[in-house]
């Protein structure tokens, strides 16, 4: 595995007017309430831990007050920790000078907000071309460059327009735009479609989705939507008080649950509609013979479902680019869609 992009270390943020004092009682095991009542500070974030590797979307989702939007201000250092560390390509960003912190938020990260951020006295094209003209590129030089990203982001023929004629979905793509203008490896995306309706709010998730199929960035996303965080996300970060209560693959989360809190998040969704046959698969190359016929590894249940018909006596061949991955049984499909066990253990130890 590649060395990860960003790497968070031990971090801790503490809001108040002492927070190096308060630090030494969270790290001594004070908690978020205790904190708050005895010594008048807020825990933002304890102890996160989090490598973010390139080319993949990290999504980092909670409830208001979870402290995900305090975290991804820490990448850039919108906010500055009480304590840990920030490793970006390699280098600690605390250690950053003030110059060479503008030369990250300009040349390495962009930023995608859940308001829009456009500026109303200029155009669209203006807009989408901000990173160039702050960097005092003249108009022949970024007019190309952002119609270019304009057009890619279902824009074409809007350049010369102004922010109030465009649809909320349409200035979020002018966003998008912007940030893809910078030409920045990483992009920050704070709960940047939650302000949309929800059909716009899907088809922005589809064009993110198809522009990281061609770019590879890497891409930190925020957000409280469970059914978004699992349609994007390469890795799942879960936040609950500042803490970071389970991490990994979308898909293992889903079927190893491994706090009551996340199993309450998940209770509700559509599990055919999300689990994909990879993830239920037995992992071999051997054909047992008999087999019904090939599912992608990608394949939703619920579509090998309605390709079965509902016989649960079948089982699929499961192949990626023509070579057998795997076999699925329709009655390990049928099992997957009931809470796991570790999600029954963990409504045991709630109850």
């Amino acid at each position: 595995m590649a060395d990860p992009k960003i790497s968070i270390r031990h971090l801790y943020k503490i809001f108040g007017a002492t927070p190096k004092r308060a630090l030494e009682h969270v790290k001594a095991g004070m908690g978020k309430s205790e904190l708050l009542e005895t010594h008048h500070h807020v825990l933002g974030l304890r102890d996160i831990n989090v490598d973010m590797q390139p080319g993949e979307i990290t999504v980092i989702m909670g409830l208001s007050g979870s402290g995900k939007s305090t975290l991804i201000r820490h990448l850039n250092r919108l906010i500055d920790p009480t304590d840990g560390e920030v490793i970006v390509n390699g280098e600690n960003i605390m250690d950053y000078s003030e110059a060479k912190l503008r030369r990250l938020r300009r040349e390495n990260m962009s930023m995608v907000f859940q308001k829009f951020a456009l500026l109303p006295h200029r155009t669209v094209l203006e807009n989408a071309a901000t990173p160039l003209i702050v960097e005092g590129a003249r108009p022949r030089d970024y007019e190309a460059e952002a119609t270019k990203w304009l057009d890619r982001v279902g824009l074409e023929g809007q350049g010369g327009q102004y922010p109030h004629q465009l649809s909320g979905g349409m200035q979020q793509r002018v966003g998008i735009a912007r940030a893809l203008t910078s030409n920045s490896d990483i992009m920050l995306m704070d709960e940047a479609f939650s302000a949309l309706d929800p059909l716009i709010r899907t088809d922005m998730q589809d064009l993110l989705i198809e522009l990281q199929r061609e770019l590879a960035k890497t891409i930190v996303f925020i957000t409280h939507d469970l059914d978004e965080a699992l349609k994007l996300a390469d890795h799942l970060v879960i936040l609950k008080d500042g803490e970071v209560i389970q991490q990994g693959e979308p898909q293992h989360i889903l079927m190893h649950p491994n706090d009551p809190y996340i199993v309450d998040f998940i209770s509700d969704i559509n599990r055919a509609r999300v689990l994909r046959a990879r993830t239920v698969m037995e992992k071999t190359s051997a054909d047992p013979g008999g087999l019904a016929g090939t599912v992608a590894p990608d394949a939703t249940l619920e579509s090998v479902i309605a390709k079965s018909q509902g016989d649960t006596t079948l089982s699929y061949r499961v192949a990626r680019d023509g070579e057998q991955v795997g076999v699925l049984s329709m009655r390990e499909v049928v099992k997957a869609l009931v809470p796991t066990d570790a999600a029954e253990g963990g409504l045991r130890r709630a109850s």
